[in-house]
Parts: C-alpha cells; sequence; structure tokens
C-alpha cells in the first residue's frame, strides 16, 4: 500500500507537468496557426493506452511514463518522422514559419513549466506560508559534523557565517550551497576560520553522508517515518522512536547513525532508544550497497527549527517569484557539480523510479505541491539544455539561424535528432538501471 501511494503521487505530479508542458508547445504553435497532429500524455512507443481524434490532433495517453509530445506538421521531433519532410512546406507547416515564432513553439513549454511553479507557490504561501528551516536556529548551538565533515576540515560547534561570501538563511540550501560552493568562513571559538572544499572533500561527503554530513548539536533524534522496503521497520523500529545511542556509544549528532551504518555495510548495528519512556536495543541489519538502515530521522526538519512566514495571495505573488528564481540558479549550480567528474555527484543522479522510492509514503498535499512546484523547475532547467533532442537543442539551433541567416537542412537535423535521442535514451537507461538495481539489491541481497 505504501508504494501504491508514492506510485501514485509520482504519476499524478507528472502528468500534471507533462500535459502543462505540452500545453505550452500546444497553445503557442496554434497561435501561429501550425498544425498539431498528436497531443500525448507519456509516450506511445508501439501503441497507445487511449487515443481520439478531435479535429486535426489525435489525443491520447501513451503506456510509457518518461513524459510526453505534441507532434507538429513539417518538425522533425521525438517520432523520428522523416517522411513529412520530402514533400514541399506547407503554409501549418512548423518549417514555413519564421524562425522568431519557432523558437517561441520551442520555449513554450518551459515557459509554462516556470510560470506554473509561480502559480504553485505563490497559492501554497497563502494557504499554508512559507516554510523553512532555519540556518539561525539549527546552529544557535552550533554545528555537528560527521567524521567525514571532520576529516575535509569542519569541526563540532562551528557555526557557518556564509559560503563564497553568502549568507543562507535556509539550512537546507545552506547544506547545498556548502556542497556547491568553495570557500566556507565558519565561526570557531570565537574566530572566522576559512574552510576550503576540494572536489576530492565533496565527493566523500556525496559517497559516504550525502546532505547529513552537518546537523545541529543533539542528544536524541526521532524516527520520523521508513522507505520501503526498511530494514529497522522489519527489525522492529517504530515511528516516533527516540534513537539515543549506536552500537553503545551516545548519540551526539544526526549523521552518526549514518556514519555507523556505512562502516558497517552488510553487517549489523545496535540501536539505543527510548519508547514512551521505556530504554530498549534492536539489533538491524545495514543494506550492503548503500549502507543504510532504511530509516528517516525528524531533525532538522522538525518544527523545533522550522520558520513560517504567512502571507496573503498578492503578497505571496513577489516570494513565489524569488523562490522560482532561486530554484532555477541552484539547477545552474548543481548541474556544473555534476559535470566535474572528480566530484563523483553524477553518480547520485536519480531516475523517476529512484523519485518515487524516496517520496512519502502517506498521502500529504502540502508536499505534494511544493515538491511539484520545485520538479517543474527541474523539468524547465533539463529541457533548456542545448542537448539535441530537447527543447534547448532546437532553440539553439533556430537562433543560430536567427544570427547567421543560415537553416540547418533537413537531413542534418534528422542525424542530429537522431544522436539526441540516443544520447537521451541512454542517460535514461542508465539512470533507469542505476535505481532499480538499488531497489533490488536491497530488497534480496
Amino acid at each position: 500500500m505504501d508504494t501504491l501511494v508514492q506510485i501514485a503521487q509520482l504519476v499524478l505530479m507528472l502528468s500534471i507537468l507533462v500535459i502543462l508542458h505540452e500545453f505550452g508547445h500546444y497553445i503557442t504553435a496554434k497561435m501561429f496557426k501550425v498544425r498539431v497532429e498528436k497531443f500525448y500524455l507519456f509516450m506511445d512507443a508501439g501503441f497507445a493506452l487511449f487515443k481520439k481524434k478531435i479535429g486535426e490532433t489525435e489525443w491520447g495517453i501513451g503506456w510509457l511514463p518518461i513524459g510526453g509530445y505534441v507532434k507538429l506538421s513539417g518538425m522533425i521531433d521525438e517520432s523520428m518522422d522523416t517522411d513529412q519532410m520530402k514533400s514541399e512546406p506547407q503554409p501549418w507547416e512548423f518549417r514555413s514559419k519564421p524562425a522568431w515564432q519557432r523558437l517561441i513553439i520551442m520555449l513554450g513549454g518551459i515557459i509554462v513549466n516556470i510560470l506554473l511553479a509561480w502559480f504553485i507557490y505563490t497559492v501554497v504561501y497563502s494557504t499554508y506560508g512559507k516554510k523553512y528551516v532555519s540556518t539561525e536556529v539549527v546552529q544557535q548551538n552550533g554545528l555537528a559534523f560527521g567524521e567525514t565533515g571532520l576529516n575535509v576540515g569542519f569541526k563540532n560547534g562551528d557555526r557557518i557565517l556564509s559560503v563564497d561570501g553568502k549568507y543562507q538563511e535556509r539550512f537546507d540550501r545552506m547544506i547545498l550551497d556548502v556542497l556547491l560552493g568553495d570557500n566556507i568562513k565558519v565561526l570557531r571559538d570565537g574566530k572566522e576560520i576559512n574552510v576550503h572544499l576540494t572536489d576530492a572533500n565533496k565527493k566523500e561527503i556525496l559517497d559516504k553522508e550525502g546532505r547529513d554530513f552537518m546537523n545541529p548539536l543533539i542528544h536524541a533524534t526521532v524516527v520520523d517515518s521508513f522507505p520501503v522496503p526498511s530494514a529497522a521497520k522489519q527489525a522492529g523500529v517504530m515511528k516516533g522512536d527516540s534513537i539515543v545511542g549506536i552500537n553503545g556509544k551516545k548519540l551526539m549528532y544526526r549523521v552518526q547513525l549514518n556514519e555507523q551504518a556505512f562502516k558497517n555495510k552488510g553487517g549489523f548495528i545496535t540501536l539505543d532508544i527510548k519508547r514512551n519512556g521505556n530504554p530498549l536495543q534492536i539489533k538491524v541489519k545495514v543494506d550492503k550497497e548503500e549502507g543504510t538502515v532504511g530509516l528517516y530521522q525528524v531533525t532538522p526538519g522538525n518544527p523545533k527549527y522550522t520558520v513560517t512566514e504567512h502571507y496573503n495571495f498578492f503578497t505571496a505573488i513577489p516570494k513565489a517569484m524569488e523562490e522560482s528564481y532561486s530554484l532555477i540558479v541552484y539547477n545552474v549550480k548543481q548541474f556544473k557539480l555534476i559535470l566535474r567528474p572528480s566530484t563523483g555527484a553524477y553518480k547520485h543522479v536519480k531516475s523517476v523510479v529512484g523519485i518515487a522510492n524516496n517520496m512519502p509514503t502517506s498521502w500529504d498535499w502540502e508536499f505534494f505541491w511544493r515538491f511539484t512546484a520545485l520538479f517543474s523547475i527541474g523539468l524547465a532547467f533539463m529541457n533548456i539544455l542545448p542537448i539535441p533532442g530537447l527543447d534547448g537543442g532546437h532553440a539553439i539551433f533556430t537562433i543560430a539561424e536567427m544570427i547567421t541567416g543560415r537553416k540547418l537542412n533537413d537531413k542534418a537535423a534528422g542525424v542530429v535528432q537522431t544522436v539526441g535521442m540516443v544520447i537521451l535514451l541512454s542517460l535514461m537507461v542508465l539512470t533507469f538501471g542505476k535505481d532499480i538495481y538499488e531497489i533490488i539489491a536491497r530488497k534480496f541481497f
């Protein structure tokens, strides 16, 4: 049942994002009187689950949930239909339109994704408030670091003042800033100290602890929820349990659990727990691939560290714009990190399978809409990348045409589209394969 809830959330989110993204292409194409032959949610490779022709457009749902598409007359796209390009251009075809119109059509989906995120954040902020984990509150008594954090130059009790010269009020963003930045200024024993992270340092953090490498100083952490499957849940750990020690050692910082689990890959660790005031010990098997025990801890995202800013619909609009812009910036920073092989960040890229496996197991509309907005910006960023087969790939060639006055011929366009699709499908196979393997390995080995 938990898995079904995760899948349902992911499918609904993808359906909303794909339909509206493709609608951006559809509505701009219709604006410039380009014929839309197909509008599909998900890919219909081989067959469709549903299809119906209304007017000149075939509307349908494919069986493969990895996106969707609109097929425009006179354009080489995901369908790889080149036969239509052999005839003389017609007035209703994409290729007959001026370059500036074609560019707007190509960017239509991206624009809708950004506007969607803006709208969702506006509604969420005016309904639930803008919530975030406060850096100031989290590090009020200093921060605690796992062994990896200590190895790269931090010390327990440090307070982060800035990353690359900027202070970040949101602790989740502060963690990202540290991983994406270069120079971190900390307050240590009343003195300002500079900590520099190399790519090797970042690789060590990402491989061993990820975002959990720094946390507030604590003496206990509460179990919030479990992924599926979960060795901890199977062993008898329950939501609400307070973990006060690991392998006989008092818990001093949240990531201590991650450290001990990672050290005992394929083995066992013993959790010292307090349940309703009663002490008990539970022996838990550690996943041999990832070095995890399968539980999520409440800190630092509990109400104690969370700040809520309240807005009405109109005052939420500029805050939503600000958040959408910030997410675009963070997507750029993360992409730059992924492109640096020495950091190993590319190994942590997840497919929709991996994303679904990490979604909550109970339905939460507030989380759902926040995550949909976040993913909408991610989809917009991914599509703007100048990769053949993506919107950005089409756009870059159109911009080049507008600058040089020379259009890419149909044969070359077909080759470029084919190469782009091969690259995209290869990346998808790799990320899907990695995530599926990790799930199987955790379940059966």
